[in-house]
């Protein structure tokens, strides 16, 4: 299915003067500040966030899975839906996808559909944290840092087929996960896992085209629970140094210790030109992979800040990062999900465009601690909703995405067309 314009004009309709009222008034307020409103809006506008294709089916626990019903059942599908995201936001245009759950069958018919949607293909994702049917090594105790250099090559060769598949659908980029590491003491030699790491990840970086960009992830823990070969962002940073100039840290949000300052690692690697993907999502305690902005929504203010001060400073050399959202829904209709997600994502990119940059330096300078804490709280505190929503009119999306969802009934229709019991493709 898709959505037309005029379906979210007459959605609009009954909100349009509520809307002016909030717009006008936050206008108002900001521009005597001083406040460049219209700029902020056209930078709301050109934040575009990646959805990722394996985010659009119920995700599930290790204890169970609920479906929804309408799920997309393959790739194709899952371009529709997306599509059906960015009609309501337009604050998406980009695809990830994940193989071997989205092997492109036709390179060709599914580039043209996604283009048909607005879509464009972000970062490859590879996976040698499973056994695929008919796999001739298992990648039980590990992948790219296994002992055995057959299940490696078997790994190496993986990451260059989704090269290869990216190559055909215009993609940029490789982001490598992995499980690899150990649940018991002794069960690992720390040294020669990472070294056969690095060694691995050199072949794969070898093997990119000269225009593309290697994303290597970190996370401290699960599947293993002792150890993990690539556990933070300083092994991440090394490893992708190693490689070479086009390799970089990928920084998830769920895939940090508790209490882990998260806004000091992006701005060390923004300092180093080394951050080169961003996974939204958010956790109480582990890598929950919930909404963003649910738990911490302050903290993910602070990471904007950081990043602001990051892509505005002319004395940092940091590409922008690929940005996408990667969570699990197991409770929420995954859509609505991921509507929230870009929704608060972009409250906490538009709060931290508020700082006053130049006012926070004085006070840092000054050590005017209460100041910096009022500087950085004013901004956090404005509710810039209105801004969002204007940013949406202006690009002819809908100014509330989930209740034009659900009046016009979209699952609903979804279900009707794919049924109420199927499972989407790589779940």
């Amino acid at each position: 299915m898709s959505i037309s314009r005029n379906q979210i004009e007459d959605k609009n309709k009954r909100h349009l003067g509520p809307h002016k009222h909030d717009y006008d008034y936050l206008r108002d307020q900001l521009q005597t500040k001083e406040v460049d409103v219209d700029a902020i809006i056209g930078k709301i506008s050109a934040f575009q966030v990646a959805i990722p294709s394996w985010a659009l089916g119920a995700g599930g626990t290790r204890f169970g899975r609920f479906s929804i019903g309408g799920e997309p059942r393959n790739l194709n599908e899952k371009i529709i839906d997306i599509g059906i995201i960015r009609s309501l936001t337009k604050a998406t245009r980009a695809i990830s996808l994940h193989i071997p759950w989205d092997i492109p069958q036709d390179a060709g018919v599914i580039k043209e559909l996604a283009a048909h949607h607005g879509i464009v293909f972000d970062a490859m994702n590879s996976n040698t944290f499973q056994d695929q049917p008919n796999q001739k090594f298992s990648y039980k105790f590990g992948s790219l840092a296994h002992t055995d250099e057959a299940v490696r090559i078997q790994a190496i060769q993986h990451n260059v087929d989704v090269i290869n598949y990216g190559v055909a659908l215009g993609s940029k980029s490789l982001t490598i996960w992995l499980a690899d590491g150990s649940s018991f003491p002794g069960q690992l030699n720390f040294q020669k896992a990472l070294e056969r790491t690095s060694q691995s990840l050199k072949e794969i970086y070898g093997h990119m085209p000269a225009d593309w960009q290697l994303f290597i992830e970190y996370k401290p823990y699960e599947p293993q629970f002792y150890s993990t070969v690539i556990q933070d962002w300083g092994t991440s940073y090394l490893l992708a140094n190693e490689c070479g100039k086009r390799a970089y840290t990928l920084v998830d949000l769920g895939h940090h210790l508790p209490n882990t300052n998260i806004e000091q690692i992006v701005a060390t690697l923004m300092m180093r030109g080394k951050l080169g993907g961003f996974h939204f999502n958010d956790s109480k305690y582990g890598d929950d992979d919930l909404t963003a902005g649910s738990i911490k929504p302050y903290q993910l203010f602070l990471i904007f800040n950081e990043l602001i001060y990051g892509m505005s400073s002319k004395a940092i050399k940091n590409p922008e990062p690929a940005w996408m959202i990667d969570a699990s829904h197991n409770l929420k209709d995954p859509l609505e999900d991921l509507i929230q997600s870009l929704e608060a994502i972009h409250i906490a990119f538009a709060q931290a465009l508020l700082v006053d940059q130049v006012a926070l330096e004085e006070a840092r300078e000054e050590n005017d601690v209460a100041r910096c804490q009022e500087i950085l709280q004013d901004a956090f505190r404005c509710d810039v909703r209105p801004l969002l929503r204007e940013a949406r009119l202006r690009e002819g999306a809908a100014l509330y995405p989930i209740d034009a969802y659900r009046t016009m009934k979209i699952r609903d229709v979804l279900i009707r067309e794919r049924g109420a019991s199927g499972r989407a493709s790589g779940l």
